[in-house]
């Protein structure tokens, strides 16, 4: 069986969707490589590194997709619908892609891709299960988010993070607040500790307060209704307008107060909800940054704007939609860590075994015999009686920002 691994196309994406190191594994697991010369430079992984490892490097796009049965990619169609349509003639019945596919937001491009006849992954469906851990890209993107997050905030800050004492007086640590103590929220606070900042979180899940202060931050305590905000599964669930209202309200102060704010909630397929307002924004000291890790769907900020740079009230609002393309290196590193072990999940003796049976191949399967098949995309977009027993409930808010 071949893998290919095609150049990314969408634009200013860095990352690769499998680095040299997990050609390495793949290669020692029966399976063929074959490499888009260039793919992997922009992330630091030169074509000399692919061949090293046992890949075939080829000079064109249209030859990776004839050859391959597997393509892996960060973006798909759906993840990347502009430039991504270029490669629709280049896909062949029977042949798998497995990338970010952005399933939830329009069903448009998951649709042309089961009228090409392939089998289509979507990563960012994985299951939240304990097995599944090392092949979650949500997850490991965000770590990148959290971490690159705080470095903007720094970088624009016109403080240091930290207290020094010096001859020239002593200089006061900045005040950073988390919203969101996901993935990208907890790298967020300990990238933040590191630097010196005095860090405060919030969520509205409070079985997440003991991560938040095992970190070193401190836990903003917002009374909840009955009932709580998290889900069976542990994560945070979208809540109803009156909760929103009340807990704007009830945040505002910690917002005035702080030199920063992370704000990292976002609902897949959904706008993002509104966690800091106009009027909290005119409340903050003038110089104040807030980094908007939701900003692709919106934005937890009503300021925000998409990869755009605001300032109102003398406080800077960031956007920016795909912070781990700014750390390619690492990103990509991570992101082939998860789809390697994901496409050799679905690989027995070098062969693909598509196992419906199995809640991982079935929770993250799109598209299938020319249909689309996952039960959630076809709920939600009207397509009619699913043809999978998928039950994953897709629709709550991920702590961790964006996925891709």
């Amino acid at each position: 069986m071949i893998v290919g691994v095609p150049k990314e196309t969408f634009p200013g994406e860095r990352r690769v969707a499998l680095v040299p190191a997990a050609v390495a594994v793949l290669t020692g697991k029966q399976l063929e490589v074959v490499v888009e010369a260039g793919a992997g430079a922009a992330a630091g992984f030169p074509d000399a590194e692919y061949a090293d490892k046992g890949a075939t490097v080829v000079p064109g796009r249209a030859e990776v997709f004839s050859a391959a049965d597997v393509i892996c990619q960060v973006r798909t169609l759906g993840a990347n619908p502009v430039a991504g349509r270029d490669d629709l003639e280049l896909i062949r019945t029977g042949q798998v892609l497995i990338g970010l596919a952005e399933p939830l937001t329009d069903v448009a491009p998951t649709r042309a891709i089961a009228e090409r006849g392939a089998v289509l992954f979507g990563m960012e469906l994985m299951p939240r299960i304990s097995r599944a851990q090392t092949m979650d890209v949500l997850s490991s993107q965000a770590t990148i988010q959290g971490y690159k997050a705080v470095l903007m905030a720094a970088d624009h800050l016109p403080k240091m993070f930290m207290m020094m004492m010096t001859a020239a007086g002593t200089i006061s640590a900045a005040h950073v607040l988390i919203i969101g103590a996901g993935v990208a929220g907890l790298q967020a606070i300990a990238t933040a500790r590191r630097l010196g900042g005095v860090v405060y979180a919030y969520d509205v899940r409070p079985a997440v307060k003991g991560e938040v202060q095992s970190l070193g931050a401190k836990f903003l305590e917002i009374e909840l209704e009955s009932g709580g905000a998290e889900d069976k599964g542990g994560y945070a669930k979208a809540m109803d307008d009156t909760f929103i209202r009340k807990q704007q309200e009830m945040m505002s102060n910690a917002v005035a107060g702080s030199d920063i704010v992370i704000t990292t909630a976002a609902v897949p397929g959904r706008k993002s909800p509104v966690l800091v307002t106009a009027e909290m924004v005119a409340r903050m000291k003038p110089g104040s940054v807030i980094v908007d890790l939701a900003a692709e769907r919106g934005g937890n900020c009503e300021l925000t704007r998409a990869d755009e740079t605001v300032v109102e009230h003398g406080v800077t609002i960031l956007g920016p939609t795909n912070l781990p393309a700014e750390i390619p290196y690492h990103a990509s590193q991570m992101y082939a860590r998860n789809v390697q072990t994901f496409l050799l999940h679905l690989v027995t003796d070098g062969e693909l075994q598509l196992d419906m049976d199995d809640e991982i191949t079935e929770q993250t399967m799109l598209t299938r015999d020319g249909e689309v098949v996952h039960r959630r995309v076809r709920e939600i977009f009207g397509i009619g009686t699913p043809d999978t027993t998928d039950t994953t409930d897709t629709t709550e808010v991920v702590a961790e920002g964006s996925a891709d």
